[in-house]
């Protein structure tokens, strides 16, 4: 499970374990937090009182300070995993929704014709229509695309990046996601 870290002004900034998390709690570092309570740490006793800590980690976690990056400098890291996701898992040729393990990186300009490996040049293809496409563009094989390739935003790549989000971690982030993101369909 992985807590969602933001800047304090709400901007995403990590997704961190609950132990990183803890590190936050503890150094007070946490300004705000959203979210549901995801888990409960007890610590040691106090010597004085007997008390013993304990710290209560939510899902969304907001975080004192100013990012060493500014989240609009980065770029969308290109997998597949994350390709995959953004063209919903549907062949941008013949429209089949298949499962990953049947699924390509497809090159709308092929690199044999120095198309670049960039989220604008690739999509998602089946093995088939890969194959059939060959080292040529979708005009020469006769293929042309059934939907356009685009960069996510930033808060498209932190759904793309992650696999297990908790409803309220999604909700927070769809929240955010451009209105003609492919993944509000």
């Amino acid at each position: 499970m992985k807590v969602l870290k933001l800047s304090a002004q709400g901007l995403p900034q990590s997704w961190i374990s609950l132990e990183q998390a803890v590190t936050h709690y503890a150094a007070d570092e946490v300004r705000w937090e959203a979210g549901g309570q995801v888990a409960v740490f007890h610590g040691g006793h106090n010597a004085i009182t007997g008390e013993q800590s304990i710290i209560t980690v939510n899902s969304i976690i907001g975080t004192q300070g100013v990012p060493r990056i500014n989240p609009f400098d980065m770029r969308s890291g290109l997998t597949n995993p994350k390709l995959f996701v953004r063209d919903r898992n549907v062949c941008a040729y013949c429209g089949g929704h298949f499962h990953e393990s049947v699924l390509t990186r497809e090159h709308i300009v092929p690199l044999a014709h120095n198309g670049p490996d960039h989220w604008m040049n690739v999509v998602t293809a089946c093995r088939s229509c890969n194959h059939r496409k060959s080292s040529r563009t979708p005009e020469q094989a006769n293929m042309p695309l059934l939907y356009a390739p685009y960069v996510p935003s930033l808060w498209e790549d932190f759904i793309l990046r992650n696999r297990r989000i908790l409803s309220d971690q999604m909700e927070f982030l769809m929240a955010h996601v451009p209105k003609t993101s492919r993944l509000l369909v």
